[in-house]
């Protein structure tokens, strides 16, 4: 083999690397999950700007239409179109899902840094309050708040958050106790810095570092938990476009229609997994495993 075929080899295998690999150190899934939460968050600021209808017009001549050019992912039982109304519901969606991840957080912040920094009895009892609603399924705590504080969004915000909150709190404590047995905290102890400072300067930015994925691979997850307490009838009332109450519209029509089940259910799934391969490039990122050039 000459020396110029064995370069232009070698130049290939490097192009094609950098193509898989990414321009700057991204993966393609990276690449490929910005570019559908770019599409989610757009359709969530500017829907009209991606739909080719209006979501709320009837149309009595076009029912459960399969998907076509004219209807890309179908019609619903009024005519509706399928692909619109799911852009007008992203809005809604996106909503419930950050504004329940943000409350699962903050809820798991306060009561999580609590138990760790405190210790004995305090410590001992946060975590057996954490430990025993953890042991229940997060759906069950998401009812139980729903059946106490009705149907709507702002009670889908607070039920998925209280509902998740148990888990979060439990790695925040966690990572509070493994901050304060580090080694540079005992040498800010030892050379007379105070509690506050070494709270605040230490403990408190190392320890809730973890939060930034927490939060990135929460989003998707409490749309899923607020999709399914809308599929039971528990989320919001029609005619919202909301993705849980667009399934549970369908769900009644799915032998003839099967695309009203699967086109949200793909929606939702496509943004939980995109969010959560983000997540998952930050964590990678936070603990170095990822080095851009």
């Amino acid at each position: 083999m000459s020396f110029a075929t064995s370069s232009a080899g070698h130049a290939k295998a490097f192009i094609t690397a950098r193509v898989l690999t990414g321009a700057r150190g991204f993966s393609v899934p990276v690449y490929i999950a910005a570019f559908f939460i770019a599409f989610f968050v757009i359709a969530a600021v500017e829907p009209k700007l991606l739909q080719t209808h209006d979501p709320l017009a009837l149309s009595l001549m076009s029912p459960l239409k399969a998907p076509s050019t004219a209807h890309w992912l179908g019609t619903d039982q009024s005519g509706r179109d399928l692909y619109s109304r799911i852009v007008a519901g992203t809005g809604q969606s996106l909503s419930i899902g950050l504004g329940a991840t943000a409350l699962s957080l903050s809820i798991a912040l306060i009561l999580g840094v609590t138990a760790g920094l405190s210790g004995g009895w305090i410590d001992n009892v946060l975590s057996r309050l954490f430990d025993a609603l953890f042991a229940l399924p997060t759906l069950f705590l998401a009812l139980l708040f729903v059946s106490l504080l009705g149907t709507s969004v702002s009670t889908l915000i607070i039920a998925v958050g209280l509902g998740t909150s148990p888990g979060y709190a439990r790695m925040v404590r966690v990572q509070v106790l493994r901050v304060k047995a580090t080694g540079y905290v005992e040498a800010a102890r030892a050379l007379g810095h105070s509690p506050r400072g070494i709270l605040f300067k230490h403990i408190l930015p190392n320890a809730i570092s973890p939060l930034a994925t927490m939060f990135t691979l929460g989003i998707g997850q409490a749309i899923i938990w607020a999709s399914g307490l809308s599929f039971l009838g528990l989320g919001v009332a029609p005619p919202s476009s909301e993705w849980g109450a667009l399934l549970n519209a369908g769900r009644n029509y799915v032998i003839y229609a099967w695309w009203l089940e699967v086109m949200p259910g793909i929606a939702i799934a496509t943004f939980a997994l995109s969010v959560t391969v983000i997540g998952q490039y930050v964590q990678q990122r936070l603990e170095g495993r990822i080095e851009l050039p």
